[in-house]
């Protein structure tokens, strides 16, 4: 089922305060057991609310079974991987294991949005917040750039995007922070900076730099998963920007499904991680209808066995993983048992997964490919 979006702030829609009262668990309870309880009372809000609004909401595919018990190995991997992230979060809001920045924070903070936790008052809602305050407090307030890196702002905008709506930004501020914005005006800020850098740039697409004239399918792919994650959500987002940038990965997929790496053509070899990103840009764009589409998921459905072969491996399978699911769900439920298998051999007695960019980004990017298997963020819809 199609989730709705609600804007928690308006309490007027329904008494969200009371339904959190029965959030409460007995402090004896072991964190296995209020992890399970509080991620069941999320998705109990979940659909009161849907049920709650009007209009029709818009059904999955039959073959996608919404409701069905998440396996036990998929179930205690994610729960470590969380406790590794909220155990290693500082005071002030960030991940500093390894490569740091407002990316790597939004990464986390989507970890912790995807275990289906009531993000206002559940086990981890406390992270929650101290992950936005820390990337929204980062943010240029007078351009909208998060960061040193397009990247970096591609991430972030992803993040408050699947925090908007969700997450009560009444109870975000504590009264003494510098640059104090609700999510919606961050991430109004943050999509208006990737469309003045897209703007600059002759290919329609973005590169490391907002001021960067030339493009590559990588960072590009970063930004445009936010800005459509931002559209999905209400923020305006001109067709006319989503159009350039669906026919920049146009001009980059080969008939084969192969998709070039950097500029406006050509070389064109074998990444699993650029082939996903194509087939997750076309998807959310709604282009399905696209002959490069249609290449893109051929190209990964015959090729399943090469998850994470990559010289990226982490990067690769969190592109993977949403890629199948939105191209071929069968593929990815086939796939997705191959994931469970090589994170149950790689992830450390502590949580985390190992990864070229520290444990905060493996951890991360790895627990929200298995995600999938919750499907709470909005962006995993179909």
């Amino acid at each position: 089922m199609r989730r709705i979006r609600v804007d928690l702030a308006n309490e007027g829609a329904f008494p969200l305060r009371q339904l959190a009262s029965i959030t409460n668990v007995h402090p004896k309870a072991n964190l296995m057991n209020q992890t399970s309880i509080q991620r069941i009372i999320g998705t109990v809000k979940i659909l009161t609310l849907t049920l709650c609004l009007r209009g029709t909401a818009l059904a999955q595919p039959p073959n996608i079974r919404v409701g069905e018990v998440v396996p036990r190995d998929v179930r205690e991997i994610y729960d470590r991987g969380l406790q590794f992230l909220a155990s290693t979060q500082a005071e002030t809001g960030e991940w500093a294991s390894g490569q740091t920045g407002p990316g790597v924070n939004g990464m986390a903070l989507m970890v912790l949005l995807a275990s289906g936790e009531d993000p206002n008052f559940g086990l981890y809602s406390n992270h929650i917040r101290r992950a936005l305050r820390k990337i929204i407090s980062d943010q240029n307030a007078a351009t909208g750039y998060c960061g040193n890196s397009m990247y970096h702002h591609g991430f972030a905008m992803l993040s408050l995007a699947e925090a908007y709506g969700a997450v009560d930004d009444r109870n975000l501020w504590t009264g003494s922070e510098p640059n104090r914005r609700s999510i919606g005006q961050a991430l109004e800020l943050a999509v208006r900076a990737a469309i003045t850098s897209q703007k600059k740039n002759q290919f329609g697409a973005w590169r490391y730099s907002p001021e960067s004239t030339d493009a590559d399918t990588s960072v590009s792919g970063a930004v445009m998963v936010g800005l459509l994650a931002a559209r999905n959500a209400g923020i305006e987002v001109p067709d006319e920007v989503i159009d350039k940038a669906v026919n920049y990965y146009i001009k980059m997929t080969s008939d084969s499904g192969q998709v070039a790496y950097a500029g406006g053509f050509g070389g064109f070899d074998e990444s699993m991680a650029r082939i996903s990103i194509a087939t997750l840009v076309y998807s959310v764009a709604r282009r399905k209808d696209l002959p490069q589409f249609k290449a893109t998921v051929k190209y990964l459905t015959q090729r399943l066995e090469n998850s994470g072969n990559d010289h990226y491996a982490e990067y690769t399978r969190y592109y993977q993983s949403q890629a199948l699911f939105q191209g071929d769900v069968e593929a990815w439920e086939k796939w997705n048992k191959q994931l469970v298998r090589q994170l149950k051999t790689t992830q450390l007695p502590d949580g985390s997964v190992p990864g070229q960019f520290g444990p905060a980004v493996g951890t991360s990017l790895s627990m929200l490919a298995l995600a999938l298997n919750y499907r709470f963020l909005p962006i995993y819809e179909r």
